[in-house]
This record gives structure tokens, C-alpha cells and sequence, in this order.
């Protein structure tokens, strides 16, 4: 009976997990260069003892990101730009760290510095790319950032900086709570010199909305299953407690 209540629990703990990362990804559906999350079941020790763990059981968990390329939708802005193949774009988090993103929806802040459309500050070679005042930015598909200063010529074109991209090995990066991906053990990657984006379109998210809502239905039932084994448990607890008054 006991082992019968852990298999139950395990189920349980597994379903609710896997249901968390559908969620997830379906909440994202039409975030820009979103990666969906990736689960499977893992073994876990639920219990653990001084001399030994017991109580092996398979836990749902998150294994990695999908990196599919989602479709690219145009846009005809020049500052949006979608990473060709897997190349990604370096933006400074919100804790200074280099973290690594796939939106490409680029806009100018007040104070002059290129950012993505969550307030993410873009890197270049140098550091954060800033933007002075200009009629036009144009952005080359290695990733130069120029400018036609105000009151500067049709064909004046200054370049004023050139954006981070990298091309990661799957090994190399960790997706964070924060959607944004990190070099794995810290650190920074190396700029790619052959790394290449396209302008005037935006990466949509990699989720097929048709499949994970499927998905969900397929897990909302895998938990209905193991509620029913734990009501199960419980009616034969019951019985056995019975029989053993009537002793």
C-alpha cells in the first residue's frame, strides 16, 4: 500500500509539473522569438535517509528549450530584425548580466540607447549601442547599426555601432525563468563574425498553439487518472482498516 501511495504521488507531482510548462508555453504563444520549454520525466528521491535515499520515483521536469525557429512575419520596420538560423542577439539583463534573446523588436529609449521592446539594453562590440540624434537608422544584416545625422547629407551613412550575435552550441546556454537565455557556468560568448539577421521582419514564437492545447487536455487527464488511484489507495486503506476492527 505504501509504494502504491508514492507511485500516486509521483503521477500527481508529474502531471501538475507538465501541465505548468503547457501553460507556459501557451501563455508565450505570441511572445516575439520565444522558445518553447521542453519536459520529461526525470528520477527523483522523494525521500531521503543518513545512510541512503529510497523512494525513486519519476518527476516531471524541465529539460531545455526548443530551438525551432519560429516563422518570421514582416514588418517593413526598419528596426526589426529576426536572427537567421541560430544566431542570437546579446542584451544586458536587468542585473547587468550578457544574457542572449531571439526578439528582435528594437526601438530607441528617450536617452538615446537601442533596446529591445522589453527594455532590454542591446550590446555591441563595445558595450551598450547608443543611438545619436538622426533622420534615419538602418541596420546591415551583420548586424552595423548606421545613422543619416540630422541636417546630413541623402547618402551620409555614419555607423555608430554593430550588435552582438553569437551562435551558441545547445550545450552552451540555460534558459532562465526570464525567458532570456545564459552562457551555462556564466560568463559571455563570442561574437560571430559570419552570424547574419533580417530586417523588416520579427521572429514569432516557435509554440504550435493546435498541439499544446492538446497536450493540456492529454495531461488534465493523465492527473483526473492518478486523483482516482489516490481515491483508489484510500478506499483500500479503508477496507483493510475495517477488517482488521472486525479481528
Amino acid at each position: 500500500m505504501d509504494r502504491l501511495v508514492y507511485t500516486a504521488l509521483s503521477g500527481l507531482r508529474s502531471a501538475m509539473a507538465a501541465q505548468d510548462v503547457t501553460a507556459h508555453n501557451i501563455a508565450n504563444a505570441s511572445t516575439i522569438g520565444f522558445k518553447r520549454d521542453v519536459s520529461a520525466a526525470q528520477s527523483r528521491h522523494l525521500v531521503g535517509g543518513q545512510s541512503f535515499a529510497s523512494r525513486i520515483q519519476a518527476a516531471e521536469g524541465t529539460l531545455e528549450a526548443d530551438n525551432a525557429p519560429g516563422t518570421v512575419n514582416q514588418t517593413g520596420r526598419a528596426l526589426d530584425v529576426a536572427m537567421l538560423g541560430e544566431s542570437m542577439m546579446a542584451v544586458q539583463a536587468p542585473d547587468g548580466a550578457e544574457v542572449y534573446t531571439r526578439r528582435g523588436d528594437l526601438r530607441i529609449s528617450p536617452t538615446g540607447i537601442l533596446e529591445t521592446g522589453d527594455g532590454l539594453v542591446v550590446m555591441g562590440q563595445g558595450g551598450p549601442i547608443t543611438i545619436p540624434p538622426s533622420n534615419t537608422v538602418e541596420i546591415g544584416a551583420d548586424g552595423t547599426v548606421s545613422i543619416r545625422p540630422q541636417g546630413g547629407q541623402l547618402n551620409e551613412m555614419s555607423e555608430v555601432g554593430r550588435i552582438k550575435l553569437v551562435t551558441p552550441q545547445p550545450d552552451e546556454l540555460e534558459k532562465g525563468l526570464d525567458n532570456l537565455m545564459r552562457a551555462a557556468g556564466g560568463g559571455q560568448l563570442a561574437q560571430d563574425e559570419t552570424a547574419r539577421l533580417q530586417t523588416g521582419g520579427l521572429e514569432g514564437s516557435n509554440v504550435n498553439m493546435m498541439g499544446s492545447m492538446v497536450t493540456l487536455i492529454e495531461q488534465a487527464r493523465a492527473y483526473e487518472v492518478q486523483v482516482q488511484l489516490v481515491s483508489s489507495v484510500r478506499d483500500m486503506d479503508m477496507s483493510s482498516t475495517a477488517l482488521l476492527r472486525l479481528e
